[in-house]
């Protein structure tokens, strides 16, 4: 399936890797959709590629129907390449400081990055099947996103893993349901990254955290998990894996 000419909606797609994948789908020449919590950030971006913004909480099924129904609207049809960007990077111990609970960080955790992943995923394929099967018998393709931490998550990341390791779970299943509407599903795993969530850290904690990194030894950049997400987009045989994009970085447990 090639991104030029063709329509695409990324969550979270107001900073970090949402905003990198709108700016190259954009670059390849696809009408591109923002989703974001963030509406004022989202609306930069799409001006900035000539796209169109809408605002939602992906952890609420009704938000994201109609944003995806805004988008829609705006498209002309259906996406036909959906990206699943958004998420939270909470971290807190099972049982902390004072026996004290991380239960509401849980749920809130599953709630944003999982059901949000879901929810985005579960409206745009039920629309994408209105759609004409090009050539080949695509209808559409969904890149959701998980995490390393879902194989090598440290303390402190129970939370993160589960709802990242849940995200890689559905993958192929996902894959298999949707095969027969000609909707592939994938997912990438990023390493570590120059997100927001990076940029909050001390530069000690950073330098750190690079120092782990086997090669490239640095930080990946956004504009590589887009370029991955391109790539995934174009080839029409990756379906229901997970891949990593890491330098080979494996997660210390602390």
């Amino acid at each position: 399936m090639k991104l030029t000419g063709n329509t695409a909606l990324v969550s979270g797609g107001a900073s970090g890797l949402g905003a990198a994948t709108a700016r190259k789908f954009a670059a390849e020449g696809a009408k591109v959709v923002v989703l974001d919590y963030n509406l004022d950030a989202a609306k930069a971006v799409a001006d900035e590629i000539g796209g169109f913004a809408v605002q939602a909480d992906v952890g609420s099924a009704d938000a994201v129907e109609a944003a995806v129904n805004a988008a829609t609207d705006w498209l002309g049809g259906p996406a036909r390449v959906a990206v699943n960007c958004a998420g939270i990077g909470l971290a807190a111990r099972i049982v902390g400081r004072e026996n004290r609970l991380s239960i509401d960080m849980f749920e809130r955790t599953i709630r944003v990055n999982l059901m949000g992943t879901y929810n985005v995923m579960s409206f745009a394929t039920r629309a994408m099947m209105d759609l004409e099967p090009e050539e080949d018998g695509q209808r559409g393709v969904v890149i959701n996103t998980a995490s390393v931490a879902y194989q090598d998550g440290q303390i402190g990341q129970s939370a993160y893993s589960a709802s990242k390791g849940a995200i890689a779970a559905m993958c192929l299943p996902a894959a298999r349901e949707f095969a027969r509407s000609g909707i592939r599903v994938m997912a990438i795993a990023p390493g570590l990254f120059e997100t927001p969530m990076m940029e909050g850290l001390p530069e000690e904690t950073t330098a750190a955290i690079t120092a782990n990194i086997p090669f490239p030894h640095r930080l990946g950049m956004p504009a590589e998990y887009a370029q991955l997400a391109t790539h995934i987009v174009e080839n029409a045989y990756l379906n229901g894996s997970t891949i990593r994009l890491d330098a080979a970085v494996r997660l210390p447990q602390r």
